[in-house]
């Protein structure tokens, strides 16, 4: 992994107690990244901070070794209850709620601070029980954490740190009134260290950031540029018809061991990992109607390198840390030009480099104008090749098995793609 992403500031020059350095060495982190080494020093003196920066650059570690630090260095409020955590995290979706919890775990193992994590989907009992015994930290998606509280399953007076991760996320997601019911029910801001991170700072997290933090000082780091430099990108004119043959065409030609092929749709997700598992590449499919249990165990094959290829909607373009993707295949181009950048920032991340190749095609390409005046260039064209166009027979599709209305099933040749990926998942794409 390139280190052209570090600073020469250390985390050891930053005074933390020794379960927090433990922790930090056994991570392997030495030196910060930027964000990190301008937002931790502001918060570490109290300073409520709202910080911008690209994704994939080291926010969650910032604000969760910032929290740390807060709690062990902060006396708890006397006659605080077991059910009154400490430190409330809010994330806006389960993946990143999953993700800030195991880096919590890793950072802050030696510090005995008890971590707390909640979100729909799944475990609601267990989820319960975990508040009624009581937590330090509490991570969690708005929904469900609200869900508690209203049943008085535990409450936010005792709450000393606040961090709301992927804040423009929140607002996309619809979450917002949630946040705020959440933020009413803390102590009032100077009370509280916050800490907000965002990829955009958009005035209306601006405003959310005034409206219920101390003052915080804004942090950006972006050097005006919306992607990151190791990301090349490509984009092919095509037609409806010939995006298949074109996506694993590619696929054939190139070292794509650990590659996210974005749609729009949960049927055209359907369509595209049909004929990638008809044609010999493992995949499977990442999207909102896939159970919480079974997308978590996705997540880690992918990240174990067991399956090659993920097919995705929109509800993993964001928030999302999985090490060493090799390519982003923008199998539709997002209609909103936000959320293409989101999506190539799965690759390339922390300094690593990465492919992100984007197929504009009769339906999709109005996108195109509003994405690249966003980035505030063209995106490169390149020719479709006739040596990536491969012959794909349409009756090599394998089909998603569901139950008819009837109780029965269709027949054909039918797979479900959370199930029928496993025979295939150690096939590597041909070069």
């Amino acid at each position: 992994m390139s280190k052209k992403h570090l600073t020469d500031v250390k985390f050891d020059s930053f005074g933390f107690t020794p379960e927090i350095t433990k922790g930090v060495q056994e991570a392997g982190f030495s030196q910060c990244t930027p964000i990190q080494a301008e937002a931790i020093p502001i918060a570490l003196d109290g300073q409520d901070v709202a910080g911008q920066a690209q994704t994939g650059t080291g926010k969650t570690a910032a604000f969760l070794l910032v929290a740390f630090q807060h709690l062990l260095t902060h006396p708890e409020k006397e006659g605080r209850r077991p059910n009154q955590p400490r430190a409330l995290m809010l994330a806006p979706t389960r993946e990143l709620a999953v993700q800030i919890h195991d880096d919590a775990k890793l950072l802050g193992k030696h510090t005995g601070l008890k971590l707390g994590l909640v979100f729909g989907g799944t475990g609601y009992e267990q989820q319960r029980r975990q508040l009624e015994e009581g937590v330090d930290i509490l991570i969690g998606t708005p929904g469900r954490l609200i869900d508690y509280f209203k049943q008085k399953v535990y409450d936010l007076k005792a709450i000393q740190v606040i961090v709301l991760d992927e804040a423009d996320r929140m607002f996309d997601l619809g979450f917002i009134k949630d946040i705020r019911y959440m933020l009413r029910r803390c102590p009032p801001p100077p009370e509280r260290l916050g800490m907000l991170f965002s990829a955009t700072l958009s005035y209306r997290v601006k405003e959310l950031a005034y409206e219920h933090m101390n003052n915080p000082e804004s942090v950006t780091v972006q050097d005006d540029k919306i992607t990151a430099d190791n990301v090349v990108q490509t984009c092919y004119m095509i037609g409806n018809d010939e995006k298949i043959s074109l996506l694993i065409g590619l696929l054939r030609h190139m070292e794509a061991n650990r590659t996210i092929v974005f749609v729009n749709t949960k049927r055209g997700a359907d369509l595209v990992w049909g004929f990638l598992q008809g044609n010999g590449f493992g995949a499977a499919v990442l999207s909102g109607d896939v159970p919480q249990k079974k997308r978590l165990s996705l997540l880690k094959q992918f990240q174990s390198g067991e399956l090659p290829v993920l097919v995705a909607t929109d509800v993993a373009a964001r928030g999302l840390h999985i090490p060493d993707v090799t390519h982003v295949i923008n199998y539709d181009l997002p209609e909103d030009a936000e959320d293409y950048v989101h999506r190539i920032g799965r690759t390339a991340r922390a300094g690593a480099s990465g492919d992100a190749i984007s197929f504009a095609c009769e339906t999709f390409s109005f996108s195109l104008p509003e994405i690249e005046d966003y980035l505030g260039h063209k995106l490169p064209m390149e020719r479709v090749s006739t040596d990536f166009l491969a012959e794909i027979d349409p009756k090599s599709r394998v089909r998603v098995d569901r139950p008819r209305r009837d109780g029965g099933r269709k027949g054909g040749r039918r797979h479900s793609p959370r199930k029928g990926h496993s025979n295939r998942s150690r096939s590597k794409p041909r070069r």
